[in-house]
């Protein structure tokens, strides 16, 4: 036996190797004992697993977002294969795994790409601008490295919302070189800040998949939950308020619409200029996604975030 992606598994052969439950089930089977109906998979998919006559206590050990070592038979069910487990064990530290090989996760390491936000806070030469950042920052703490930018859209992986923060960080510096009339301490500060408050928003496992949405999240969403966390941290570093309003509006005003969650349009040019860089980031993000989804010369599903267009993946310059 030996370490097998799910997209290599057979039918008739036996396996031992690591996955992460995607979703789990207790059931009952015909003769009345209790089995873990589950879904587990790795980056190049997923598949159905059953461990039969499951005890209480893998009920507890099991669970959603979880890394497991499986002992199994790869067998054929109803056209499908499926994994019929002999032994299951949690993953241990000792095992040394590489958690992108189990979840989608951005394609940069989430220390290189807290550095690069650091250095565009250094930019920020407004002292009330950058203690307020910095204050949000410290308080975010590690929670910030493996947390993605959404639940199912764009950026949806670990680490993405960094991803997300320090793309759009490079596209703001860029096109602040063909608007220079754009304030950069604004502008950057927006774009690490736009989004900051889905760290409440959201729940989220360290394998940077979101599990729910809490109570607060629900109830306010992370737009109105951003502004009010500018507006404690500007109290707590004594900022000036007319920059802890300018900074409010800015996370107000970046979804545009009412409908998308923004009470205000953007009323000065950073704002105007953080909206497109967001739509922009996410809609690239997006395109990617699907275009990596198919071979070249191939359209892809409808895609929901994009007006369920289909995308195709050119064959040019391949």
């Amino acid at each position: 036996m030996d370490f097998k992606q799910i997209n290599e598994l057979k039918a008739g052969t036996r396996i031992d190797s690591f996955y992460v439950i995607k979703s789990v089930l207790s059931r009952v089977s015909s003769n009345n004992k209790k089995f873990l109906d589950l879904i587990v998979g790795d980056k190049s998919g997923e598949i159905s697993a059953k461990l039969w006559d499951a005890s209480a206590e893998d009920e507890e050990l099991y669970r959603e977002n979880t890394l497991v070592k499986i002992r199994a038979a790869v067998v054929e069910w109803q056209n499908n294969l499926q994994l019929k487990i002999d032994k299951i064990r949690l993953v241990t530290k000792e095992d040394g795994l590489d958690i992108k090989n189990f979840v989608p996760s951005a394609p940069y390491e989430a220390d290189d790409m807290y550095i690069i936000m650091l250095d565009y806070i250094s930019k920020i030469k407004n002292k009330d601008i950058k203690n307020i950042v910095n204050y949000i920052i410290d308080k975010a703490g590690d929670k910030l490295m493996n947390f993605p930018a959404a639940k199912k859209n764009h950026h949806s992986v670990r680490s993405g919302l960094l991803y997300h923060i320090t793309t759009m960080l490079k596209a703001a510096e860029a096109l602040s070189n063909v608007y220079v009339f754009l304030n950069t301490d604004l502008l950057y500060s927006g774009v690490i800040l736009h989004d900051m408050a889905k760290l409440e928003e959201m729940d989220a496992s360290e394998l940077g998949i979101v599990t729910s949405y809490t109570i607060e999240g629900q109830l306010l969403g992370h737009i109105v939950m951003g502004t009010e966390k500018i507006a404690q941290a500007a109290e707590k570093v004594e900022a000036d308020i007319e920059i802890s309003m300018i900074l409010q509006h800015m996370i107000l005003s970046h979804h545009y619409e009412p409908e998308y969650g923004s009470p205000k349009k953007p009323m000065i040019p950073e704002a105007e200029m953080l909206h497109y860089l967001d739509d922009m980031d996410a809609t690239m993000f997006d395109m990617k996604k699907a275009v990596d989804s198919v071979s070249p010369g191939e359209v892809s599903d409808p895609v929901w975030s994009l007006e369920k267009r289909r995308i195709y993946n050119s064959k040019f310059d391949k």
